[in-house]
């Protein structure tokens, strides 16, 4: 009469003795890193400020994979069908955890539902910026110059339901500019674009913004933070510039698909934070004008659900709305 639940219990504890091992042992292969944008854009700059450190951490190499397309609802999918066993982790931003379930109707993820947070790792504002050959010097300029030409300024974007695609949106709201949106497949497409001349306005995150404003190949105009910078401290805030109360700030983190186990998302969450403590690390986070702003996996839960009606509302004040 009691083989039975002794079998059971059996059965449960080599099941418990088989996951704890397997725990034990993680990692022992290599972790992916997806990110839902082309290389060379800011995530991926992020990626690798702290792929080498996370590798020493770890003890396992970590490879980069990109999957851009659709406002890095593509990377997403990638990472939402993947095996949940913390080998492969999504590094996204702002616009893909958070603006894009109040942006697109029909979004094919659910971030609190279909990903487990592991850790957030910067907070980082953006640089309003202008082709070197727009007469403008300060935003104030750049707005009476735009006001001027209504519909013939155009702005590039790392693609629809972006926060560099939303701020501008915010931007255009708050001042009544005409400004002509032009979404790319990713950021540095969108960038380079902007260097050459071929859209004259773009928000993009300081440590691209400071590197190439400081080689004169764009102009930063404005930083969207509440204070200014220490990347681009010459650069005054929007606020500054007679905007009141606009303060935008995205942020970077790590996700990994939901049902992965709570030790090794523990794990992952701590190896972030050991690179996050870095020195060398932080300095170079700093310098290049992102907040090292480390947070675990069940702080970071608690913010995003935060951050997810706040920037619902954004969206809404905006106007925009995307299929």
């Amino acid at each position: 009469m009691r083989v039975i639940p002794l079998v059971r219990f059996a059965l449960a504890a080599a099941t418990l003795a088989a996951c704890t091992l397997a725990t034990a042992a993680f990692p022992d292969k290599p972790i992916r890193i997806v990110i839902g944008f082309p290389a060379g854009g800011p995530l991926d700059q992020h990626a690798r400020l702290l792929s080498d450190k996370l590798q020493a951490v770890l003890g396992q190499p970590v490879l980069v994979d990109y999957k851009s397309g659709a406002g890095g609802t593509v990377g997403a999918q990638e990472v939402m069908k993947a095996a949940p066993d913390g080998y492969t982790l999504m590094l996204a931003n702002t616009g893909v955890m958070v603006i894009n379930p109040a942006l697109y109707t029909k979004l094919p993820y659910a971030t609190l539902k279909d990903f487990t947070p592991v850790a957030r790792t910067a907070m980082q504002p953006l640089a309003l910026l202008v082709n070197p050959k727009v007469p403008a010097n300060s935003l104030r300029e750049f707005m009476d110059y735009a006001r001027t030409r209504p519909g013939q300024v155009n702005y590039g974007s790392a693609g629809n339901g972006g926060i560099s695609h939303l701020v501008p949106e915010m931007f255009k709201s708050e001042t009544g500019l005409f400004l002509v949106h032009i979404p790319y497949r990713g950021s540095a497409p969108a960038f380079t674009d902007l260097m050459a001349g071929q859209v004259q306005f773009m928000a993009e995150s300081i440590p691209q913004a400071a590197n190439y404003h400081k080689q004169g190949k764009v102009k930063a105009l404005a930083v969207t933070s509440r204070e200014r910078n220490p990347a681009l401290p010459d650069v005054p805030t929007v606020i500054e510039a007679g905007i009141k109360g606009f303060e935008v700030v995205g942020f970077y983190g790590f996700l990994a698909p939901a049902g992965t186990p709570k030790d090794v998302v523990a794990k992952l969450s701590d190896a972030f934070k050991q690179v996050l403590a870095m020195p060398d690390v932080r300095n170079r986070m700093i310098t290049q004008g992102a907040d090292p702003a480390f947070l675990g996996s069940d702080d970071f839960a608690k913010f995003l659900a935060t951050e997810m009606p706040r920037w619902a509302e954004a969206v809404k004040k905006s106007g925009a709305r995307l299929d």
